[in-house]
């Protein structure tokens, strides 16, 4: 089982790319999932990586506390201006633009762990660094979004506050919880933990992408161009700034990963709940998934086959 379920979440981007044309060409076989769904899955996967954690993780984050630091300063400022730049630079509309800001204020995705594996970054930083972000997304996420999209549209940054925690902070709290007290359940259940995020994001990539198809197809290009320069200047970005201030290569590599990845789950979710008079603002979200997955997995490939010095 165990051998199968390592098959199946390699192949990740198959399935996330696999359902999302699906959702696009026939458009009806995905409309079932819909925002209460979407609420559920994400929850669900945070769950699980809550039950993957444990003290030490925590332990971890004060052990390496100017580490984490760098790094999240990074993630919260790096990609929130990025994303505001990248909708300036494109001239994006109000809706995708607003879509766009929200992706790059959120949190590092559950997937850099994977992809700072596979390029042979600091694994533990990595997850390190996506714990700290997801735990105070409840904070940043709104406040970026409100502070940069708040020109375009009115914000509810006290609505998404809650929305943020009951989706990312009170489930993982309540992982580490459950492995505090029955360290043996959250072995059985967290074994499945990375299956349920892959297969969470990818049912919340197919729901909306079927929501909003009509407005991708008519957007494609552009939304396409919007993604992909935002991960690669996230990428760019969070590779130079340690690297200018000489950590080491393993460091930078992880750093650019967390930057450069975001929770496209949580923030398509996000703009489904706080805008929903805006479809391309949560199909801006599902775009950044996928791409940013596709981004990250060729830019490991690049990686892996130069072991880094330090």
């Amino acid at each position: 089982m165990k051998r199968f379920l390592d098959w199946f979440n390699d192949l990740y981007p198959v399935w996330l790319i696999s359902l999302a044309i699906i959702a696009f060409v026939r458009p009806e076989s995905m409309l079932w999932f819909g925002k209460e769904w979407i609420f559920w899955a994400l929850a669900t996967s945070m769950l699980g990586m809550g039950l993957t954690l444990s003290l030490d993780d925590f332990r971890r984050i004060g052990s390496m506390p100017g580490s984490v630091a760098l790094g999240f300063a990074c993630q919260y400022t790096l990609m929130p201006l990025g994303g505001w730049l990248v909708g300036k630079i494109l001239k994006l509309p109000t809706d995708m633009a607003v879509g766009i800001i929200l992706v790059a204020s959120c949190p590092g995705g559950m997937a850099s762990n994977v992809i700072s594996y596979l390029a042979k970054a600091n694994v533990a930083l990595s997850v390190a660094l996506t714990l700290a972000s997801t735990l105070l997304a409840f904070f940043f996420t709104p406040a970026w979004t409100s502070v940069l999209a708040g020109k375009h549209v009115p914000v509810d940054a006290i609505g998404m506050c809650l929305s943020a925690l009951k989706l990312t902070v009170a489930p993982v709290l309540l992982g580490v919880l459950i492995r505090w007290t029955r360290p043996k359940l959250a072995d059985q259940i967290g074994a499945y933990g990375p299956t349920v995020a892959v297969l969470a994001f990818t049912l919340v990539t197919g729901g909306i992408v079927a929501a909003s198809a009509k407005d991708i197809g008519a957007n494609f290009a552009q939304l396409t161009l919007a993604a992909v320069l935002l991960h690669l200047l996230g990428y760019a970005l969070g590779y130079t700034v340690p690297k200018v201030l000489r950590y080491p290569e393993s460091f930078c590599r992880t750093v650019s990963i967390e930057v450069g990845m975001q929770n496209g789950g949580l923030a398509a979710s996000l703009a489904r709940q706080h805008f929903p008079a805006m479809p391309l603002a949560a199909a801006a979200a599902v775009f950044s998934g996928v791409l940013q997955n596709l981004l990250g997995a060729l830019l490991a490939a690049w990686w892996k086959r130069r072991p880094p010095n330090a």
